[in-house]
């Protein structure tokens, strides 16, 4: 079954809780935290103690914190001891990704990599066997709001062959502008985590709540084919 994954960047921060509470509401029970430094990406998110503040105060939600900075290692045990689940990192941003992944397995979280749209799907191959996830983005990191890159889904079906071929079971997560047309096409091919945003649930006409109900239905409908 797809796992569906707000992107609190989306957010508008004056409403943040609320906005949260709406979302679980609807039936969300995994978010997508971006914690930009304003050099990997020319953008700055989150301050990391905003982990720790969701963490404590909706303990019940599966925390996927995702890594646009230039030293994920200087992360990797604050944000295990915040109440991260899932840590990702980009894998240009550091010479040693399998030295990484394991720091962030040890550390009690799920070590994911992330890919960009200007690198090939190769890069991911000596990795795989050591990651339980990899983050297809299918934007440029740093912005919400961008148009979903038309080639993404292709990259989509490679990472799915890579996977096959590799006989590993590590979940795939889609990364940027997820609409309803795209999130039906990546679910088909193998997609399991979706990561949304202004297209499928925030700024809906019917309200955050409705918006995550139907788009978790479709997810499920989707998946049952």
């Amino acid at each position: 079954m797809a796992i569906h994954a707000p992107s609190l960047a989306n957010c508008n921060l004056l409403n943040i809780g609320e906005q949260i509470d709406q979302m679980v509401a609807g039936g969300v029970n995994f978010v997508h935290i971006d914690l930009a430094d304003g050099n990997y990406v020319p953008n700055i998110l989150f301050p990391t103690s905003f982990v720790k503040t969701i963490h404590d105060k909706y303990p019940q939600l599966t925390l996927d914190v995702h890594l646009m900075v230039t030293n994920p290692f200087e992360y990797v045990e604050r944000m295990a001891g915040d109440g991260a689940d899932y840590l990702s990192f980009h894998i240009d941003s550091t010479p040693f990704s399998r030295r990484l992944l394991k720091y962030i397995r040890d550390n009690g979280m799920k070590a994911g990599v992330i890919i960009n749209p200007s690198q090939p799907v190769s890069l991911l191959a000596p990795l795989v066997n050591f990651c339980d996830y990899v983050v297809l983005m299918s934007v440029e990191p740093g912005y919400a709001g961008q148009v979903f890159m038309p080639d993404a889904i292709g990259r989509l079906q490679e990472l799915c062959m890579l996977r096959k071929a590799a006989g590993t079971d590590f979940l795939i997560s889609v990364d940027g502008a997820i609409d309803y047309p795209n999130s039906i096409k990546s679910v088909r091919l193998g997609a399991d985590i979706l990561i949304t945003g202004i297209y499928t649930v925030f700024n809906q006409p019917d309200g955050l709540t409705t918006a995550c109900m139907r788009f978790q239905k479709e997810l499920d409908r989707c998946a049952a084919e």
